[in-house]
C-alpha cells in the first residue's frame, strides 16, 4: 500500500483530472476499436506504404503478420547520445522478422543538443523543440499502418516530446528504447573546477577545451545526472522502458540485445496478441506519481517539473507544482550523482542503480506497485536487472543492498530525508529550486537585488568586478513568452566563483537552469513571467529579496516595490536570427512554466 502522502496526492490528481482523463480515454477507446487502418487502405495507399520494403516483408504484411512496428527515431550523429541510433533500425527490423513481424522507420524527429547551444541564441529554440518533436512524431504515426511503435530518443526535450506523441497515439502499444550513457571520462568535479578557474581568469581557453573534450569524449549520454539521464530514469519508473535498460553503455552486446527485446516486446503487446498494453493504460496518474517520486529520490533535473506537466496533459492527467512539492517532502534522497555528488551515472548503475532504488521505494510504500508497464503488470518487475546469458537476455533479481553507500543509500538511511526539489511561493510569484546539491546553510539568502535582462550582462558585471557583497542576481524576461525560456547554465561557474569567495548569492529568474545545475541556490521558472507583467518586472536594483528554501518563500521585502509599473524592455533582438523568427507563433501561444510551458495545451 502506498504511504499516506503518496495516496493523498494521487487521489487529488485523479480527482482534478477526472474530466480530461475521461475524455482522453474515450478517444483512445474509439481509436483502439478502429485499429490500424491497413485493412481499410486503398490499394494505392498500401502500395505507397510498402513500396520500399523487401519482398518477404511485403508478403508478411499481406498474409497473417505478427504486426507492423513503427520506428520513430531522433537519430543524428551530432548528439553523442543519439549517434548509436544510426544502427538501431536494422537491429529492430531483424528482431521483428524473427517473430513474424515487420518494422519500418515511420519518421524522424529533430533533436538538438543543449550542450552546443548553452549561452547561444539557439537555446531560445530549445524548449519549443519539445513540442516540434511531438508534432513531428505525430506526423510519423499519422500514416496509421502500425500495430505498435518503438521510440528512439534520450536527451533533454526529445523524450518529453516523444512521450507527448506516444500519449496522443495512446491506443498504440509503444516501447521506448534508450541508447545508454557514454563511458566515464574526466571526473565531473574536475570539469566544474576547471570551468570556474576559466571564469575567474586563472587558466586559458586551451585548458578549458582540453577538459571539455575529456568530459564529452564518446557515444552515449553525458554522464552527469542532468535532464537526459533523468529522462531515462523516468522511463523506467513510469514503465515505458524494459527493466534495467536505461544505463547500459552503447555498442555493447547487452545494449544490442535489449534493443532486440524491446522490439519483440512492442509487437508482443500489440492488439494482435494476448497482452495488449496501450500507452494510455501505462500513463495514468499513478505512473506520473511514480515518476515524480523517482525525480525526488534521485535529485533529478528541474526541467522535468515543466516537462512532466506537459507530458501528463497529453494523457489527460493534470499535475501542478504543489504535487511535486508534497511528494518531494515525503521522498528520501537516495542518490548522490553529479552535480549532487562526485559519482556519475555509470557509478550509480554499478552501485545498484534503478533496480535497487525501485525495490527500496516499493518496500517503503512510496511507489504504486499496481501499475501497467510495457513489461507486464506491476512495477516490481523493475527490480529485476538484465543479464546476457548465452546470447539471450534474462532478468535476474537486482541487488538487495547498495554496493556503494557513498553513491546510493537505502530509503531507511538516505542522504537526506526529503527529495531534491522545493516549491517557492511569495509576492514575487511561484518558482522552484533544486536543493539536492545546495548546502543547507545556503538554503536561505536575503540580499539586495541586481537586475539583469540577459545572462551576458551578468557575466560582464562579474568581469568588471561589480559583485563585492551579498547579492540576489535577478535575470528576468527569460520566460517562454519573452524568448522561449532558455537555460541560463553559463551563469553557474560565475555564481559559483562568487559563492566560493564567501559571498551569499542566489539566482532568481523566470528562465530555466540546466539539469546539471547544482550548488548555487536558484529560484527558477518563476511564474508569472516578467513578459506577462509578473512581479519580477517591477523590482529594481537594491530592492531586498529573500529566497527561503526552508519554508518555501520567494519575496521582495522592500516596501512599495510591487506598486511600481512593470518594466517593458525592447525584446526585438529575441525575435530574429538562428531560426527564432520561425517560433513567433509558439511564443505568442505558450502557457506558463507552471502549466508545462507548451503552446499545444
Amino acid at each position: 500500500m502506498p504511504n499516506a502522502t503518496v495516496a493523498r496526492v494521487t487521489d487529488r490528481i485523479a480527482e482534478r483530472s477526472r474530466g480530461p482523463r475521461s475524455e482522453y480515454l474515450d478517444r483512445m477507446a474509439r481509436a483502439r476499436d478502429d485499429g490500424p487502418r491497413r485493412a481499410h487502405l486503398s490499394c494505392g495507399n498500401q502500395a505507397h506504404a510498402y513500396a520500399a520494403m523487401p519482398l518477404a516483408d511485403k508478403e508478411a504484411l499481406a498474409k497473417t503478420s505478427a504486426g507492423n512496428l513503427g520506428i520513430v527515431t531522433a537519430y543524428n550523429d551530432m548528439l553523442s547520445a543519439h549517434q548509436p541510433y544510426e544502427h538501431f533500425p536494422e537491429i529492430i527490423r531483424r528482431a521483428a522478422r524473427s517473430v513474424g513481424g515487420t518494422a519500418q522507420v515511420a519518421g524522424g524527429v529533430p533533436a538538438m543538443c543543449d550542450g552546443v547551444t548553452q549561452g547561444q541564441p539557439g537555446m531560445e529554440l530549445s524548449l519549443f523543440s519539445r513540442d516540434v518533436i511531438a508534432l513531428a512524431a505525430g506526423v510519423a504515426m499519422s500514416h496509421n499502418t502500425f500495430d505498435a511503435a518503438v521510440y528512439l530518443g534520450i536527451c533533454d526535450k526529445i523524450v518529453p516530446g516523444l512521450v507527448i506523441a506516444a500519449a496522443t497515439f495512446g491506443h498504440v502499444p509503444s516501447v521506448f528504447i534508450p541508447g545508454g550513457p557514454m563511458t566515464s571520462g574526466l571526473p565531473n568535479d574536475d570539469k566544474s573546477r576547471i570551468r570556474q578557474q576559466f571564469a575567474a581568469g586563472e587558466i586559458g581557453r586551451d585548458k578549458l577545451m582540453e577538459a571539455e573534450m575529456a568530459s564529452y569524449h564518446g557515444p552515449g549520454t553525458c554522464t552527469f545526472y542532468g535532464t537526459a539521464n533523468t529522462n531515462q530514469m523516468l522511463m523506467e519508473f513510469m514503465g515505458l522502458h524494459l527493466p534495467g535498460a536505461s544505463f547500459v553503455n552503447p555498442y555493447t552486446p547487452l545494449r544490442d540485445a535489449l534493443t532486440v527485446e524491446g522490439a519483440k516486446r512492442a509487437l508482443a503487446i500489440s492488439a494482435l496478441g494476448n497482452e495488449y498494453t496501450p500507452v494510455c493504460d501505462v500513463l495514468d496518474e499513478r505512473s506520473f506519481v511514480n515518476g515524480i517520486v523517482g525525480l525526488g529520490a534521485t535529485g533529478g533535473s528541474t526541467n522535468l517539473l515543466i516537462h512532466l506537466i506537459a507530458m501528463a496533459r497529453a494523457a489527460g492527467v493534470v499535475l501542478d507544482w504543489e504535487d511535486f512539492a508534497e511528494l518531494s517532502d515525503a521522498t528520501p534522497l537516495m542518490a548522490r550523482v553529479y552535480p549532487n555528488g562526485l559519482a556519475d551515472v555509470n557509478h550509480f548503475h554499478a552501485a545498484g542503480g534503478l533496480q535497487y532504488m525501485i525495490g527500496e521505494l516499493l518496500d517503503a510504500g512510496l511507489l504504486h506497485e499496481d501499475v501497467r508497464t510495457v513489461a507486464g503488470q506491476g512495477l516490481r518487475r523493475y527490480t529485476k536487472e538484465p543479464k546476457l546469458v548465452n546470447g539471450a537476455v534474462t532478468w535476474e533479481d537486482g541487488p538487495a543492498e547498495s554496493l556503494n553507500d557513498k553513491v546510493l543509500r537505502p530509503a531507511s538511511d538516505p542522504f537526506q530525508s526529503t527529495g531534491g526539489m522545493k516549491r517557492l511561493a511569495g509576492n514575487l510569484g511561484t518558482g522552484v529550486m533544486k536543493i539536492s546539491a545546495v548546502a543547507p546553510e545556503r538554503h536561505v539568502v536575503e540580499a539586495p537585488a541586481r537586475i539583469f535582462h540577459d545572462q551576458e550582462s551578468v557575466k560582464a558585471a562579474f568581469r568588471a568586478g561589480e559583485f563585492t557583497s551579498d547579492t540576489i542576481v535577478v535575470v528576468r524576461f527569460q520566460g517562454p513568452k519573452a524568448n522561449g525560456m532558455p537555460e541560463l547554465h553559463s551563469l553557474t561557474p560565475v555564481l559559483a566563483v562568487l559563492q566560493e569567495r564567501g559571498l551569499k548569492v542566489a539566482l532568481v529568474t523566470d528562465g530555466r537552469m540546466s539539469g546539471a545545475s547544482g550548488k548555487v541556490p536558484s529560484a527558477i521558472h518563476v511564474s508569472p513571467e516578467a513578459r506577462d507583467g509578473g512581479p519580477l518586472a517591477r523590482i529594481r536594483d537594491g530592492d531586498v529579496v529573500r529566497v527561503d528554501a526552508k519554508i518555501g518563500k520567494l519575496d521582495v521585502l522592500t516596501e512599495g516595490a510591487l506598486d511600481r509599473p512593470p518594466v517593458t524592455p525592447d525584446l526585438s533582438e529575441n525575435e530574429h536570427g538562428i531560426g527564432r523568427e520561425l517560433f513567433a507563433l509558439f511564443r505568442s501561444r505558450v502557457g506558463a512554466a507552471e502549466a508545462g510551458a507548451s503552446p499545444l495545451f
